[in-house]
């Protein structure tokens, strides 16, 4: 499950895309255009600066920017960036991970295809591509 830190992470990189000018946006002015509160909007931002998603300056005319162009993120990297692998299961999330029943185990061809698709499908989509979506979402599915 994607947690409001990583939903809320995708939403700020489209506000930034959305309203890019060249110049520093004002936190001020995306959590109030996102309906998110500063206060939790500040903790996910210094973890996306952290992440080089984006860059931020403080004092007058500070704010937060993209750190490259629109087309060049991919909603896997900003959801991993935020939220960490978004394997399933252990074995497949951590590396170095030893599992006993690696040599054997019956399910975990179905986790790495299901790891795969997860993948494939986050890391297909671009940022560009949900800023420039034009058909608005069922939100009661949401």
């Amino acid at each position: 499950m994607i947690s409001t830190r990583g939903r809320y992470a995708i939403r700020v990189m489209i506000d930034l895309a959305e309203h890019e000018t060249g110049s520093y946006i004002p936190l001020k002015d995306i959590a109030a255009r996102q309906d998110i509160s500063k206060k939790y909007l500040e903790i996910i931002m210094k973890d996306m600066v952290a992440a080089g998603l984006v860059t931020g300056a403080s004092g007058k005319g500070g704010g937060y920017k993209l750190t490259r162009p629109v087309t060049e993120y991919t909603v896997g990297e900003i959801i991993e960036d935020m939220e960490g692998s978004m394997s399933p299961v252990a074995c497949l999330s951590n590396k170095n991970y030893d599992c006993d029943r690696k040599d054997f185990c019956k399910t975990l061809p179905m986790w790495v295809e299901y790891d795969q698709m997860i993948h494939d499908f986050f890391y297909s989509k671009k940022l560009a591509d949900l800023v420039n979506q034009e058909q608005e979402p069922d939100h009661s599915l949401i």
